[in-house]
């Protein structure tokens, strides 16, 4: 991967400084060098477009719940042909930030994933462009297709043999071409 990560420093949140009583606002939309740092740390070729537009607000007690709207413009490269596929991402977003994990989820070798997807160990900050980058990394396509491309017959072969094709793999393939060559005579009489 080529370019700089961009920096998210300048976007984290000091949780001790966050409103108990009223919802922090985000908007982020980053410049066209931050897109192009963006695509190339998560391997696409380009990034048109982003915003993610949200709030921060306590849950609970301790608890603190980031919910956002994600949309973004990406290119890649389509999975079967390789011309530039463009989709656009609407994805809705929540994270809720806990300095208490289900005792489930934390073990002393490893850290498990918990079922609710959506919960995060709380830290010292609390950082959208973070967020927003895992979401977009989430939601990208993985096979992307350009228009009117179906899965299309992948055939892998030595050079100088026939490539053997998904109906060759088939296990009556050749059953009805065998069928068709059989005379009269040599299917009667056999019983």
């Amino acid at each position: 991967m080529t370019g700089n990560p961009p920096d998210h420093g300048a976007t984290a949140l000091r949780v001790s400084t966050l409103s108990k009583t009223h919802d922090t606002a985000f908007e982020l939309r980053p410049d066209k060098d931050t897109l192009a740092a963006t695509a190339s740390q998560l391997g696409i070729d380009d990034l048109r477009k982003l915003s993610f537009v949200g709030k921060i607000r306590t849950a609970g007690k301790e608890d603190w719940l980031l919910t956002g709207h994600l949309g973004a413009t990406v290119v890649q490269p389509c999975s079967v042909t390789l011309k530039p596929v463009t989709t656009r991402i609407e994805e809705d977003v929540t994270r809720r930030y806990t300095p208490n994990l289900p005792d489930d989820v934390m073990t002393d070798e490893e850290v498990e994933m918990p079922e609710d997807d959506t919960l995060e160990m709380l830290g010292s900050v609390i950082d959208p462009a973070v967020v927003m980058q895992e979401a977009l990394a989430l939601a990208l396509p993985a096979y992307p297709r350009a228009e009117g491309v179906g899965p299309g017959d992948t055939v892998h072969t030595r050079p100088g043999s026939k490539a053997m094709t998904d109906e060759d793999t088939k296990p009556f393939a050749g059953l009805a071409s065998l069928m068709a060559k059989k005379t009269p005579e040599e299917g009667e009489g056999e019983s």
